[in-house]
């Protein structure tokens, strides 16, 4: 299964079972937060990868610097963390 697809689907589980999005935020305090984050994800059918949950923001900002002509100007610095902002937006609804 796509990543992408799984975040959507966890978002929409979580969004509907308070339980799981309390347990997804709480894994902020884990010793090990996106490892535990995956195993929750992957415990309720929606299976991430550690490795793939980390790359993916970064594959989307390389792409991005290949895509614009000649490269871009300007390397980024920083590239967005996918498990921060899930839990973000999760804290949000």
């Amino acid at each position: 299964m796509d990543i992408n697809i799984s975040l959507e689907q966890l978002m929409r589980k979580a969004k509907a079972d308070s339980d799981l999005k309390a347990r997804l935020i709480a894994t902020e305090n884990h010793k090990e937060p996106v490892e535990e984050f995956c195993n929750i994800a992957t415990e309720v059918g929606c299976p991430i990868a550690m490795g793939e949950l980390l790359a993916l923001n970064e594959t989307f900002c390389s792409n991005l610097l290949k895509s614009t002509n000649g490269g871009a100007t300007y390397p980024i610095d920083d590239w967005a963390d996918t498990y921060e902002q899930f839990i973000c937006s999760l804290k949000m609804n």
